[in-house]
């Protein structure tokens, strides 16, 4: 079952999903055993939480302010992750609001045994809000 999780998410079959050829990634990761879950694949929730810091570094070229994340839509994680493999999270700025920025974070993950394929892992739309002290929202 992992070799046939492990050949799902190849680049050609993720035609909606953003190219990256022209970004620098936002963050890189090699995974490691600390990360995993009992089937041995990396989990799901470590991979969103560097989605929310890869979408933030993003966010902040755009702003000096506290930037919180109010929004994560729609992941779908479309292959899977292994221990050792180098995983790129590539984010471009959507659109900025007068009190938002949402950023496209795109995540391939490139496979540490060989042929050392790229597969596209998941994508998603982040949005952060920019606060005052107090936490209310407040202009980019």
């Amino acid at each position: 079952m992992l070799q046939e999780l492990a050949n799902y998410g190849r680049l050609g079959h993720a035609a909606r999903m953003s190219q990256t050829a022209s970004l620098q990634p936002a963050i890189r990761v090699v995974m490691m055993p600390r990360d995993t879950n009992s089937m041995g694949t990396i989990f799901g929730g470590i991979i969103l939480s560097h989605i929310d810091v890869a979408g933030a570094v993003e966010a902040r070229r755009h702003s000096d302010k506290k930037l919180v994340t109010v929004a994560m839509h729609e992941v779908k994680f479309i292959a899977p992750v292994f221990v050792g493999d180098l995983v790129s999270f590539y984010a471009e700025t959507v659109k900025v609001g007068t009190t938002s920025v949402t950023v496209r974070v795109t995540v391939d993950a490139k496979r540490s045994r060989p042929p050392h394929e790229t597969m596209r892992v998941t994508q998603a739309e982040v949005v952060y809000v920019a606060i005052d002290e107090p936490g209310h929202s407040v202009p980019i």
